[in-house]
């Protein structure tokens, strides 16, 4: 048996994050599992306290928010696993996930990532995931290929090569990882499991997934708040994407098209809501680009690390 080490941040929501713990102790039936939580600069430190309560998990502290990419990061580099499988702390898991995702990477060694098929928690049989569709390098678009359907099994006949996998759960083969090398950490928030993709397939590997496996998701499958930081990186990252995965003149359309079709409509939902500060977010997101080289760990948004 293959040993997986799990990996999943926590960031300010102990009692989540402890419900994740729980289904994996009670629900999961594969045995060789090394489980790792890393505590990604929460206000409150429970480290201490849960190092009691669970001997046999490890925990890491990061006294900085390190973002998604740079959470996970800490984790894998404590892991010991043949497979490491990135979870995110608002899943549970079903009882096979594990065991039907290490068979496809066993039998496939073409595989370097999969994910499972993922159902929204609080709305049983409604798909989030089923695949992602390859991007439009000119547009910075893809699709989510089943997401808010009910689940009667339509989508079933696509396991196996897909465009990315889903950052809620991602597994990963060591040697893919050690090849392609951990997320980028400077996007902080969205985009790096997608750019993560990218490196993973230029070092040789597929990207599948597995749709006889399944994890739940407490994601609300309602629109989150608008907020800056959302805006910002949304914006930001979408250019940063295609600058670190585009070929030079591709770059330069999907400029043409972003500051001919992005930006004006974006102008006129602002001015719509009367969310005028998000205008200079919005250019603020543009303008790192022009002070900024592609690897920079600039983040360009004033938050605390």
């Amino acid at each position: 048996m293959k040993k997986v080490s799990i990996v999943t941040v926590n960031f300010n929501q102990p009692k989540v994050t402890e419900d994740l713990l729980k289904s994996l102790a009670e629900v999961n039936t594969y045995a060789d599992l090394e489980i790792i939580v890393v505590d990604n600069g929460s206000k409150a430190n429970p480290v201490p306290e849960w190092k009691e309560r669970y001997p046999n998990i490890i925990f890491v502290r990061s006294d900085l928010n390190t973002g998604f990419a740079g959470g996970n990061n800490i984790g894998m580099a404590h892991a010991t696993g043949d497979y490491l499988f990135l979870i995110n702390n608002d899943t549970e898991v079903t009882a096979d996930l594990i065991a039907r995702l290490v068979h496809s990477m066993e039998a496939n060694p073409k595989i370097g990532m999969i994910s499972p098929k993922i159902h929204y928690f609080d709305q049983p049989g409604m798909l989030q995931y089923t695949g992602y569709t390859q991007m439009n390098y000119y547009t910075a678009r893809n699709a989510c290929i089943g997401q808010f359907e009910q689940d009667r099994g339509q989508y079933d006949f696509l396991t196996g090569p897909t465009g990315y996998a889903h950052g809620a759960a991602m597994m990963i083969s060591r040697e893919a990882w050690q090849k392609a090398g951990g997320m980028a950490e400077n996007y902080f928030l969205y985009y790096e499991e997608l750019d993560w993709c990218e490196r993973i397939k230029k070092a040789g590997y597929e990207i599948h997934v597995n749709l006889d496996a399944l994890i739940y998701h407490k994601e609300s499958v309602s629109v989150g708040k608008r907020t800056a930081l959302k805006e910002f990186f949304m914006n930001r990252n979408r250019i940063l994407f295609i600058r670190r995965n585009a070929p030079g003149l591709t770059f330069f359309l999907f400029c043409c098209y972003f500051m001919l079709t992005v930006v004006p409509r974006n102008m006129l939902v602002y001015l719509k809501n009367k969310e005028y500060n998000f205008i200079p977010v919005l250019w603020s997101a543009i303008t790192w680009h022009l002070k900024n080289k592609p690897d920079s760990e600039n983040l360009g948004f004033p938050l605390t690390r």
